[in-house]
């Protein structure tokens, strides 16, 4: 169970960090870790709702990168009102 809290913060982490290097945005460690998670778990809830769930890691992290591409847009565009 702690195992894969751990594991889910790393990819989320990592997930974070590379959306934000697509996304060019300039964000720091927890914002990274945050976006990453968050946007992994809606993106798999939407993904999975579709029938394009990704397994294992690989997939997972894929499903997070799109997902936290997805927050950081969604974000630029709340900040800017």
């Amino acid at each position: 169970m702690i195992v894969n809290i751990i594991i889910g913060l790393i990819i989320g982490g990592l997930a974070g960090f590379c959306g934000s290097k697509i996304m060019g945005e300039s964000n720091g460690l927890i914002m990274n870790i945050i976006l990453g998670v968050v946007g992994g778990f809606v993106a798999g809830l939407i993904f999975g709702l579709l029938g394009l769930g990704g397994g294992g890691i690989v997939g997972t992290f894929i499903v997070s990168i799109i997902g936290a591409c997805g927050l950081i847009y969604v974000w630029r565009k709340v900040l800017k009102k």
